[in-house]
């Protein structure tokens, strides 16, 4: 090669440095990685992650496993959770630091094995089915469960698998389980079969309901089961305790849940009584997270749990009239529990549910009581959680940012708006990005094909969410950060770093209890990058 060649290939090589450093020059980690106090660490123990990452995408991902015959990174996660868990990667990130948690929902983000485990302590929850229970209908009949502490119903001594079963009667749930016949699985097989009614399977999500509405409509059916379990009282503050402790465990110090205040008319109270206001699910929300603290403060695991807000949710289904209930409800709420609730949602499948639009009225009045009453609700809005491009449920994402929402709950279609992207990123509105959940319902078909890339390169800063953990197994933020690290080069530990810290920056904890939190959390980050660099080099 002649040097005047060399030259030309190297003034070409560094033109294309610069070029790709330029194009990244958005991105959010790249503007943290320089400030960053522990760089030299962090770079070091990104090599070892970018070194195992590498390892396994040949090791483990280019390898047939007998259940999984062409798995690759950033695969389907109902078929790849099995080798997700076997992985280095994900035993390093189950030790990250994760930060706050921002998107979940708290009527589906629980396990629903510990869920199933409350309902069987209480004698007083009974399960029924439209008809006995076959090897014919087991696969299509959903369990409905009911707690009758007042002895108002008559209540069936049979098991609903029984030939004498009387359709629709009610069976103590317990002794449904004990008599649940042996060809069925015996009480295995009853577990399973309330578990499956509660989750969504790799079958359901890429075979029989692989469209968007179709997996939809499985989606909903799973709180046809939920719903008469967490809507008694004792299961719904044990249900929450566990998801406090269960994030803690995953590295959560913070979370701030979607809580459905729709759906308190119809909760029954241990002794019987339906008269349960939203103003006692705060207050048992609080007691429960008072609670949480005090047994971590005892175990010496006091700093890993900073406390809990509610965003207060309503339902997309309602007339925008009657929306104004709610509105003034959550007024109400945040005068008498100011340090609880977080923000105000309307949640829903926005395909097939009123826009925001469609609320504009109510919603308006409610930022001018707010200024009335002397207080602060922010929105932090559902929006473009669609494939639609220009349809109501994209539109969505035009009014959340009008409206002045503070975050979009996963923001998937925003990708389509190039001015609306340039807005979230002057505005610092941050995106509750839910990489699982967006997949397995169908608006894309693994994470490589996830739009999430094309908004960390814009500099739209984002933070992970789980969405509906309980229906769709991941709880905690270990299977989205693994999911966000294996389908990118690009993303590292820095990457993930900044989707941590932006969790807690655009928190709506108060300033001081967020310089606590990231002072926490940088030290723990700071053990994070010497355990990889010490176990893993």
């Amino acid at each position: 090669m002649s040097p005047s060649v060399l030259e030309n290939k190297v003034d070409y090589l560094k033109q294309r440095e610069e070029l790709i450093d330029a194009d990244r020059a958005l991105r959010r980690d790249r503007l943290f990685a320089e400030s960053s106090s522990a760089l030299k660490l962090e770079r070091e123990a990104d090599k070892v992650v970018r070194r195992i990452r590498a390892e396994e995408a040949v090791g483990v991902w280019k390898e047939d496993h007998l259940d999984v015959p062409h798995p690759f990174p950033g695969m389907e996660f109902l078929t790849g959770k099995g080798i997700i868990e076997r992985t280095k990667i994900f035993k390093i990130l189950s030790r990250m630091p994760k930060g706050a948690l921002l998107h979940t929902h708290i009527g589906a983000s629980g396990d629903p094995r510990v869920l199933l485990q409350l309902a069987l302590k209480y004698s007083v929850m009974h399960v029924r089915v439209p008809e006995r229970l076959t090897s014919a209908n087991i696969g299509s009949s959903l369990p409905q469960f009911m707690a009758f502490p007042d002895d108002s119903v008559a209540l069936e001594g049979l098991g609903i698998t029984s030939t004498d079963y009387v359709p629709n009667s009610w069976v103590n749930v317990s002794k449904a389980r004990d008599l649940f016949d042996t060809s069925l699985g015996g009480p295995e097989g009853f577990d399973q079969w309330v578990i499956n009614g509660m989750t969504i399977r790799p079958a359901e999500a890429y075979g029989t309901h692989n469209t968007v509405e179709k997996i939809w409509k499985k989606f909903q059916s799973t709180f046809t089961v939920l719903g008469g379990l967490i809507r008694f009282l004792p299961i719904f503050k044990g249900y929450i305790k566990a998801l406090l402790l269960s994030s803690v465990n995953d590295g959560i110090f913070y979370l701030e849940p979607r809580c459905d205040f729709f759906f308190a008319n119809g909760i029954v109270t241990a002794d019987g009584k339906r008269n349960v206001t939203s103003r006692d699910i705060v207050q048992l929300f609080e007691k429960t997270v008072h609670e949480v603290k005090e047994e971590l403060r005892k175990e010496g695991r006091g700093d890993k749990f900073l406390g809990a807000r509610m965003i207060y949710t309503a339902f997309k289904a309602v007339s925008p009239e009657n929306l104004y209930w709610f509105l003034d409800d959550c007024i109400s709420l945040k005068k008498q529990f100011p340090h609880l609730i977080a923000g105000f949602d309307l949640v829903g499948h926005e395909d097939t549910l009123r826009p925001i639009i469609d609320y504009i009225e109510p919603l308006l009045y409610f930022r001018k009581r707010q200024a009335e009453e002397g207080v602060e609700i922010p929105f932090i809005f559902h929006a473009g959680e669609t494939l639609g491009d220009g349809n109501a449920a994209d539109s969505n994402v035009y009014d959340a940012i009008l409206l002045g929402s503070k975050r979009i709950g996963h923001g998937y279609s925003l990708v389509k708006h190039p001015k609306l992207m340039q807005m979230c990123r002057e505005r610092n509105i941050l995106l509750e990005v839910c990489p699982v959940s967006n997949e397995i319902l169908r608006l894309t078909s693994s994470m490589p094909m996830h739009p999430l890339p094309i908004v960390l390169n814009n500099g739209i800063p984002v933070a992970l969410g789980p969405d509906d953990p309980l229906i769709f197994g991941n709880a905690g933020l270990t299977y989205d950060f693994f999911q966000v690290l294996v389908a990118s080069e690009i993303n590292g530990l820095t990457t993930l770093s900044v989707l941590a810290r932006d969790s807690i920056l655009f928190s709506m904890m108060p300033p001081e209890e967020k310089s606590k939190a990231l002072a926490i959390w940088e030290a723990e980050w700071k053990l994070f990058l010497e355990h990889i660099v010490f176990q893993y080099k």
